[in-house]
């Protein structure tokens, strides 16, 4: 296995932070570091300037700013697995760039591109397979746009814009062949809704894998992270949203728990009732801050014969700069009269815009002033509860094989993904995936089939099946 490692450029310092998060805090929350060079003005996708020792040299500098350049190569990545079109994308970056790089511009670029897809093609009729991918690539565009709605003109529009992306989800669900069973898992007093992908209705009993999304991804992620290729394989692949995620958040305003195993733990009690699940062979796998929360179910479901981290990440709340974590204090009233008195209103629309997209997972209250285009007034409590995510002291409880990957030019967890394997004691695998092969950056977002082929090896391999 291959270990690449590559560093963040310094942070701003504490003042600066609280005179308002200056120097590219947006691009710092969104990515973890300032890539090096990363400033070079790339006027159309399809002419970006090669940036010298960035992580983003040459074609793959989309957009004028790491955050949204990042999006855009999630989106043009997931072309491997029909969850986008390689001209779709650079068609809207090259609008976006004409228009001048901004929350809005991407917002409606990308929206638009999502409504164009859910009409029927200008003079056909599609059939069904063609509805049925341009539903999954409508679903895509409508997460892009989604992920930045809240520093648009119209940031109340957020829940209609998940629900339009959900829709485009369900349609291309329905015309999957076989369509995926749907259920209402019982959680608490909001049921978790799934997807359970089979490669086809017999009664076989198969290996299965549960996609665990992270902080801000949408279902159409999982598919092009984990479902296709588990079919592929002949793997079963169940997709779910957990507390903190697509419905639950959007519209059940349900904000992420510490304690996952008790989200994964009904997940198992309905996959091992099923006569297709092989109940001794349930993987779980977790994508981006998700590599926090599969571990923790992992250190408390023995149910589980392998776990997979996509990065490993012990401590979430290092995920943001040390300048916003300086300002959480024992005492919720001392944090938050920092936080209203000499942090808000020095933040700039955008700085602003990204605070509160990186908080609302974790506070309602957060959430539905963002789509007042206000910023939250109570920092402590999201901030303890992504505090309360940390898994330090409890990865050694793991049992099972476990498997971490680690990327190039990791931006939000650099330096974990290794800490969590030196803690595992069960048998454990790192993988590092790097530039050489284009597989840099947080979860590879332009080598997803790079990606699925080592982990789906190693499950192959670590759970062989009959």
């Amino acid at each position: 296995m291959k270990d690449v490692s590559g560093d963040c450029a310094p942070s701003p310092t504490r003042r600066t932070a609280l005179a308002g998060l200056v120097g590219g805090a947006g691009a710092v929350l969104a990515t973890g570091c300032t890539p090096t060079g990363a400033s070079a003005p790339a006027a159309r996708a399809t002419t970006a300037s090669p940036t010298a020792g960035g992580p983003t040299p040459g074609v793959m500098t989309l957009l004028d700013d790491p955050a949204f350049n990042f999006n855009g190569l999630l989106a043009l990545g997931g072309s491997g697995y029909g969850s986008a079109e390689v001209g779709e994308v650079l068609t809207a970056v090259n609008t976006i760039n004409r228009a001048g790089l901004s929350a809005q511009s991407f917002v409606a670029t990308f929206k638009k591109l999502g409504d164009q897809l859910m009409a029927a093609p200008q003079g056909g009729r599609p059939d069904d397979q063609t509805t049925r991918w341009r539903a999954l690539r409508a679903a895509q565009y409508y997460g892009q746009a989604l992920f930045f709605v809240l520093g648009s003109d119209d940031p109340g529009s957020e829940e209609r814009m998940y629900q339009a992306g959900r829709k485009a989800w369900d349609t291309f669900c329905r015309l999957c062949d076989p369509a995926p069973v749907t259920a209402n898992v019982p959680y608490g007093r909001t049921p978790l809704p799934v997807w359970f992908f089979r490669p086809d209705t017999s009664a076989q009993r198969r290996r299965t894998v549960i996609l665990t999304n992270g902080s801000d991804g949408q279902n159409v992620d999982m598919w092009t992270y984990g479902v296709q290729a588990a079919l592929e394989r002949g793997w079963n692949a169940l997709v779910y949203d957990g507390p903190g995620q697509g419905q639950l958040l959007f519209v059940d305003q349900v904000v992420f728990t510490p304690t996952w195993e008790k989200v994964v733990g009904p997940l198992v009690d309905w996959l091992t009732a099923r006569a297709d699940v092989d109940a001794d062979a349930i993987a779980l796998t977790g994508l981006s801050m998700a590599g926090d929360l599969a571990p923790r179910a992992a250190a408390f479901e023995s149910r589980l014969a392998a776990v997979v981290a996509m990065p490993g990440c012990l401590t979430p709340w290092l995920g943001f700069p040390a300048q916003v974590r300086e300002i959480l204090r024992p005492s919720k009233a001392e944090t938050n009269d920092i936080w209203n008195k000499e942090v808000v209103p020095e933040l700039p629309a955008s700085d602003a815009a990204t605070l509160r997209k990186r908080f609302e997972p974790f506070s309602v209250q957060a959430m539905l002033d963002a789509r007042q285009g206000r910023t939250f007034t109570d920092f402590y409590t999201p901030a303890r509860r992504i505090e309360a995510l940390d898994i330090t002291d409890v990865v050694g409880r793991i049992k099972m094989p476990a498997l971490v990957l680690d990327y190039e030019d990791e931006q939000f967890y650099p330096g974990q993904a290794r800490q969590m394997f030196d803690k595992l004691t069960s048998p454990k695998d790192y993988v590092k995936l790097t530039a050489a092969t284009g597989a840099q950056l947080h979860c590879s977002p332009m080598a997803p089939q790079q990606h699925c082929e080592v982990v789906f090896d190693w499950l192959d391999e670590t759970l062989p099946g009959s």
